[in-house]
C-alpha cells in the first residue's frame, strides 16, 4: 500500500470522498484542495481510471519541514528514486509554491531535479534526462510555508483531459468541474437533463458518461504510472480492459434524454463533435435556441434544467447579462413547472435576477474565480408576477410607469423633429438616480454614483432592477443596452477611454447625420442637450465664416455648414476628436479647403488668432487643468477674458453663441458692456422637450459688438 494525495478544486474535497469510496477506498480524508488515503496498485489504477473530480494523483513519497533550499535538497535525495523510476526515463519537475527563503518554483524545481539526479549518480547509475515537453515521469512537489511534500504524479496530463474535446467554446468549464455540477445538481441518472446554454456541452457530456458508466479516463493514451518500477501491466491490461467493455455496453442500456441548445450554431457543432468523440453523441439532442426563449421539449415533465450560464465582462455587457438572467427565471417558471433547475454562476446579483428561492447552494471555484451553484424546486408560475390579463407584472414599477410615461410624451416629439437620439429618463425618481436616453434602437443607462449613505448592494441591486425594468418597458434587445457610471466630472473628463469597442453608429439630427459612438468614451460624441442650439447655429450660418471653439466631435460644424458656411474653423485639443469631426463632415459630403480643423488648446489659440468670423461658437468646459494647458480655466472666473479675445476675432455684424454648464453660472454684464459688447440670455430657447426637467443643463448667449 502507498500513501497518495487526489488533487482537486477548493470546495470538492468531500464530494471527491465520496467518489473515492464508492471506488473502493476505506480511509479517504478531506485537505486543503484535495484528499489523502491509502491504496493498493488495483485501487489507484481504479481511481486515475474512474475518477471524475480529480484532477490528478500523487503519490507521497515524503512530508517535511522546509526551512530553505537545503531542507528541500536533503529531503529529495533521501529518496531511493531508483525504486521509483529507471535512469533511463525522462522527467520533469512540477513545483507550486514559494516561503521566505525558496522565492521561485523554479529555483525550487532545481533543487529537487539536483537531488533526484544525485542519487542516481552514487548509485553509479546514468543521470536521466529532463524533458518538459514529452517527460515519461512528473514530479509533484507542494509547498506553503515551511511545510513540503513530495511525490510522483501517477497521471501525467490533468485528468480533467478526457480527450474529447480539442476545441471548446467561450469560456468553458473543465470537465472535472463540469462533472462536480451535475453530481450536486440533484439530476439522479434516470431524469431527463437540459442545458440550455450548453456551449461546447462539457455539462451534458458528463453527465451521459455517467449515465452510460464510462469511465471518464478510458480514452487517455498515456499514464505516468507506467513509466514506474512497480507497474503492473497485467492489471492495468485487466482493468482498461473491463472498462472498455462497460463503454461500448453502456450506451445501449441509457434511456435518459439529454437535449442541448445555445444560440451559436459553431458551438453547436463543436459540441455535436465532442459528444461524438466521447462516444454519447446518440444520447444528446442539440437544436439551435434562446435561453430567454426557451420552451419546454415534449416529455420532459419532470426533468432537471442545469446550465453555466455567462457571467463575465469578456463574454457581455451588463445590461445584456442581466436582461439574459432575468428572461431564463421567467422562461423556467413560465415553461418548467414541476422540474427542477442548477445553475452556476460566480454572481450573486445575477442569479437574484433568476427571481427564484433556492432549495440548495454550494460554493466552489471555477479556477481562481469564487462561484455559486444553486438548486431550484420550479413551482408553477406565480399568479403575483402576472397581471390580471396574463401579462408580466412591472419589474420596479413606480420606475417603469414613469418610464412608459416619458416616451409616450418625448419618442413623439423626437419623430416629428427628425432626431434619432434623446432622453427619455433624467433622475425623475431621487431612488433611480440615473440618465436614460435612446439612440436609434440602442439605450445608454447612465448611472450616476450614488450617496455614501446608500449601501453598496442596494444600489447595486437597484440598478439591476433598472436595467431590467427598462428592457421590459421599452422591449429593446440586451445586447443593444449600454451601461455606464458617471460621477462629478472635472474639466475634459469626457475623454475618458473607458473601452475599445470602436462600435460607430450613424444617427440623424435635424436632417444632418453624425456619428456616435456608445461604448468607448464615458460620453458618446454628441450632447443631446444641445440638439437645439446646433439647430438655431445652422440657420444662423448662410453665408458666414463659422468658427467652433472646445469643439469635441464638430457636430456644431457639421450643422453650420449643412447651413451654409462659407467657411468653417474647428479647434480642439484632441487629435481623436479632431479626426471625429473630419469623419462627421465628410458623412455629410462638407469637404473642401474652406474647412479648416486645427488642433491647439483653445485658449492658446486665441491669443494669437487674428482672423475674423461672423458666427462663433464656444461650449467650454466648466474647469479643466489639463497638463497639455498651461493654465488651468474656470469658466465663471475667465469668461470675461474669453470675451475680450473673441471680441477681437468677432466681425462687425458677427454674434457669439457662447454656452457652459455651470450651474448659476453668471455673465458679468457690466464688465461686458466696458468691452463693448452685449448679451442676451437664450438659455430657455436652446432647452429641448427632453432636458426640461432639468433647467441648468447648460446656459447659452448670443453675444455681439454694441449698435
Amino acid at each position: 500500500m502507498n500513501q497518495y494525495l487526489a488533487v482537486t478544486s477548493n470546495g470538492l474535497e468531500n464530494l471527491l470522498v465520496e467518489e473515492l469510496t464508492k471506488l473502493g477506498i476505506t480511509n479517504a480524508k478531506p485537505v486543503q484542495a484535495g484528499v489523502k488515503f491509502s491504496a493498493s496498485n488495483e485501487q489507484i489504477y481504479r481511481c486515475c481510471l474512474w475518477s471524475r473530480l480529480a484532477s490528478r494523483f500523487v503519490r507521497v513519497l515524503s512530508e517535511f519541514s522546509c526551512e530553505d533550499d537545503m531542507d528541500l535538497y536533503l529531503a529529495t535525495s533521501a529518496i531511493n528514486w531508483v525504486n521509483q523510476f529507471h535512469s533511463s526515463k525522462k522527467f520533469v519537475v512540477d513545483f507550486n509554491g514559494t516561503n521566505r527563503e525558496i522565492r521561485n518554483s523554479q529555483y525550487g524545481a532545481m533543487k529537487v531535479k539536483d537531488g533526484i539526479v544525485d542519487c542516481f549518480e552514487k548509485k553509479g547509475l546514468p543521470r536521466p534526462n529532463i524533458s518538459k515537453e514529452r517527460p515519461d515521469i512528473r514530479i509533484h512537489v507542494r509547498l506553503h510555508k515551511d511545510k513540503a511534500l513530495l511525490g510522483v504524479d501517477m497521471v501525467g496530463a490533468g485528468l480533467h483531459q478526457r480527450g474529447y474535446r480539442p476545441e471548446s467554446g467561450r469560456a468553458p468549464l473543465r470537465e472535472t468541474l463540469a462533472a462536480a455540477i451535475i453530481l450536486r445538481s440533484g439530476w439522479d441518472g434516470s431524469q431527463a437533463l437540459l442545458d440550455p446554454m450548453c456551449g461546447s456541452g462539457t455539462l451534458l457530456i458528463e453527465a451521459a458518461l455517467m449515465a452510460a458508466n464510462i469511465a471518464p479516463g478510458v480514452k487517455r493514451k498515456q499514464w505516468c504510472f507506467e513509466s514506474l518500477e512497480d507497474f503492473e501491466p497485467e492489471l492495468w491490461a485487466e482493468i482498461k480492459s473491463e472498462a472498455s467493455v462497460q463503454a461500448r455496453r453502456g450506451v445501449k442500456n441509457v434511456d435518459t434524454k439529454f437535449y442541448g441548445f445555445d444560440n451559436d450554431e459553431k458551438v453547436l457543432n463543436i459540441a455535436r463533435d465532442n459528444a461524438r468523440r466521447a462516444g454519447v453523441d446518440s444520447l444528446i439532442e442539440f437544436g439551435l435556441g434562446d435561453a430567454a426563449t426557451l420552451v419546454r421539449p415534449e416529455g420532459f415533465s419532470h426533468g432537471v434544467v442545469v446550465c453555466n450560464p455567462p457571467y463575465g465582462e469578456r463574454l457581455g455587457t451588463e445590461p445584456g447579462l442581466i436582461a439574459l438572467y432575468t428572461a431564463f427565471g421567467a422562461q423556467l417558471k413560465a415553461q418548467f413547472g414541476g422540474c427542477k433547475a442548477s445553475i452556476f454562476s460566480s454572481s450573486d446579483e445575477l442569479l437574484s435576477c433568476l427571481r427564484m428561492r433556492a432549495d440548495k447552494q454550494f460554493k466552489l471555484n471555477n479556477g481562481a474565480l469564487p462561484c455559486h451553484q444553486k438548486n431550484y424546486s420550479i413551482a408553477e408560475r406565480s399568479g403575483s408576477e402576472l397581471n390580471s390579463d396574463g401579462t408580466a407584472a412591472l419589474i420596479a414599477p413606480d420606475f417603469a410607469n414613469r418610464l412608459k410615461k416619458n416616451i409616450a410624451k418625448v419618442a413623439k416629439w423626437a419623430k416629428k423633429e427628425q432626431l434619432d437620439c434623446y432622453r427619455i429618463y433624467d433622475a425623475d425618481l431621487p431612488e433611480y438616480n440615473v440618465a436614460i436616453d435612446m439612440y436609434l434602437d440602442n439605450i445608454v443607462i447612465q448611472e450616476y454614483a450614488a450617496p455614501k449613505t446608500i449601501a453598496e448592494e442596494k444600489a447595486k441591486r437597484r440598478l439591476t432592477d433598472i436595467i431590467r425594468a427598462t428592457i421590459q418597458v421599452t422591449g429593446i434587445e440586451a445586447n443593444k443596452v449600454v451601461l455606464k457610471t458617471r460621477e462629478k466630472q472635472k474639466g475634459r473628463s469626457q475623454y475618458q477611454k473607458l473601452a475599445q469597442v470602436s462600435e460607430r453608429l450613424e444617427v440623424k439630427e435635424y436632417g444632418v447625420k453624425l456619428i456616435v459612438n456608445l461604448h468607448d468614451y464615458l460620453d458618446t460624441g454628441l450632447f443631446l442637450d444641445h440638439k437645439i442650439t446646433r439647430r438655431r447655429l445652422g440657420e444662423m450660418a448662410s453665408g458666414k465664416d463659422f468658427l467652433n471653439l472646445f469643439a469635441y466631435t464638430g457636430s456644431a460644424t457639421v450643422h453650420a455648414a449643412k447651413g451654409g458656411a462659407r467657411s468653417t474653423t474647428t479647434v480642439d485639443m484632441s487629435n481623436t476628436y479632431l479626426q471625429w469631426a473630419k469623419d462627421n463632415m465628410a458623412l455629410n459630403g462638407l469637404v473642401g479647403r474652406q474647412h479648416q480643423f486645427i488642433q491647439a488648446d483653445c485658449l492658446q489659440w486665441l491669443e494669437k488668432a487674428t482672423e475674423q468670423y461672423d458666427l462663433i461658437f464656444i461650449d467650454p468646459p466648466t474647469f479643466s487643468n489639463s497638463k497639455r494647458m498651461e493654465e488651468s480655466f474656470d469658466v465663471q472666473r475667465d469668461h470675461i477674458k474669453l470675451m475680450r479675445n473673441l471680441k477681437r476675432l468677432l466681425s462687425s455684424n458677427g454674434t457669439i453663441v457662447f454656452s457652459n454648464n455651470k450651474r448659476h453660472f453668471k455673465m458679468d454684464m457690466e464688465v461686458l458692456s466696458d468691452l463693448g459688447l452685449r448679451a442676451e440670455n437664450i438659455s430657455s430657447q436652446t432647452l429641448p422637450l427632453d432636458f426640461s426637467r432639468n433647467k441648468q443643463i447648460h446656459n447659452c448667449w448670443l453675444i455681439s459688438h454694441k449698435a
